[in-house]
């Protein structure tokens, strides 16, 4: 028996439930669970079916499927595969730690390829569990030049997401153009209150008492991407700066891997500028 994930979506309209599952009896293949949403709004139904059956190949269920939707439906069949993915870092090593230790003992559900720094501090730490590390310096570059050298890299392999983890260059429309809906990126909670550097002393200085971060796809619109997760945790008078991005680091990583873990395991629609996510 194998595993089989459906990702649906398309106009809405009266008995899609039935006969998606119609087709899928008909191929002999058992749902073990199903979740679906109609955003009413644009008129749009999403659904994710985990299946398990004995099939040959899935072309001829794609077609099935979409001979019996509406037009304009989007339908991607998923068979039990490993997600490859590249990050890309700076200095910061909280949130590349946690992708590679996952990484390194099978919990990530995907498989890092490589490592790509625009400076060499995070070098020793990657190929110490194996990765392969590239330096592409920004430095003296124009950023066509610079990005056309990390693509280079990237296109070595056969990558289904970038991961940003605290990669602190803004990617030009050409770059997030070429790998759309392909690359996921974290920011603070501060913003846009408390933009640019230093944000977390503003933010002291300000007595905020709330830190959080988003987890977001990328798009031209810096920061603004359609929202994956969130999570925030609560400070109060006794955080200096220190404990503030002690405290900021730590959420990082948890919103990163929490946005990581439903990416992989096809729980996450993009429609717009929003996403539906079937925890």
């Amino acid at each position: 028996m194998k595993k089989l994930t459906i990702l649906i979506s398309c106009p809405d309209q009266v008995g899609l439930v039935t006969n998606i599952t119609r087709i899928l009896a008909s191929y002999q293949l058992n749902i073990v669970a199903m979740r679906e949403f109609v955003d009413e709004e644009n008129k749009t139904f999403f659904t994710r079916i985990a299946c398990m059956g004995d099939f040959e190949e899935t072309e001829k269920l794609r077609v099935k499927l979409l001979e019996n939707l509406p037009n304009a439906a989007d339908v991607n069949l998923i068979t039990e595969q490993e997600k490859k993915v590249a990050v890309l870092v700076t200095k910061e090593y909280h949130c590349l730690s946690e992708i590679l230790i996952k990484n390194q003992f099978k919990t990530l559900g995907a498989n890092v390829q490589c490592v790509i720094g625009n400076y060499e501090t995070l070098r020793n730490f990657t190929e110490k569990l194996g990765i392969p590390y590239f330096h592409v310096s920004h430095e003296h570059k124009e950023k066509e030049q610079f990005e056309s050298e990390i693509k280079e890299i990237i296109n070595q392999f056969d990558i289904d997401y970038l991961v940003l983890a605290k990669f602190m260059r803004i990617l030009s429309a050409d770059f997030v153009k070429d790998y759309a809906g392909k690359i996921i990126n974290i920011h603070h909670s501060f913003l846009p209150a408390f933009i640019g550097a230093n944000p977390y002393r503003r933010a002291f200085e300000r007595g905020v008492k709330i830190i959080g971060a988003t987890a977001h796809f990328v798009t031209n619109n810096l920061d603004e991407g359609p929202i994956i997760t969130q999570h925030t945790t609560h400070i109060d008078h006794n955080f200096g700066v220190k404990e503030m991005v002690r405290a900021g680091k730590e959420i990082e990583k948890k919103v990163l891997l929490d946005a990581l873990e439903l990416i992989f395991e096809d729980r996450v629609f993009v429609s717009g500028n929003k996403t539906i996510v079937f925890k």
